[in-house]
């Protein structure tokens, strides 16, 4: 004779399914987090090389880089001197943010005499290591 019972899985059996998913997570979770942060540093560093390009493009047709003053934005809208000024240089509608969501910080003359364009990585303070550490051209 058959039993009307209806065939499930026990509380026991789904409390092992979840502990074993949580054994899974806590295993590889950190290490997504970490290649999280990793493509982060990369995405600025290929961001710093875009704005150089746009920057080097400018200094073509302006005669000179933007001043610190003028900042990043001359590469969107015309700064009131810059004759031959064909902008803008960049795509999208403004200068892009780094991968945590803070401007890029520009300077020129910078630290090596030419062009510097700074991203003070995931905590916003100058310096740092791992994740915090500074990415620069």
């Amino acid at each position: 004779m058959k039993s009307n019972k209806a065939q499930g899985m026990t509380l026991i059996e789904l409390l092992v399914v979840l502990a074993i998913l949580a054994m899974i997570a806590g295993l590889v979770g950190p290490t997504i987090l970490e290649k999280l942060d990793g493509a982060k540093h990369k995405t600025a560093g290929i961001q710093i090389k875009d704005l150089e390009s746009g920057l080097e493009i400018y200094k073509l047709e302006v005669g000179r880089f933007p001043s610190t003053e003028e900042g990043l934005q001359a590469l969107m809208n015309k700064p009131g001197d810059a004759k031959g000024w064909n902008g803008p240089y960049l795509k999208g509608k403004d200068v892009p943010q780094d991968p945590w969501s803070r401007d890029f910080i520009y300077k020129y003359p910078g630290a090596n005499g030419g062009m510097e364009i700074i991203s003070y990585g995931a905590d916003g303070q100058p310096g740092g290591e791992g994740d915090n550490a500074d990415i620069s051209n």
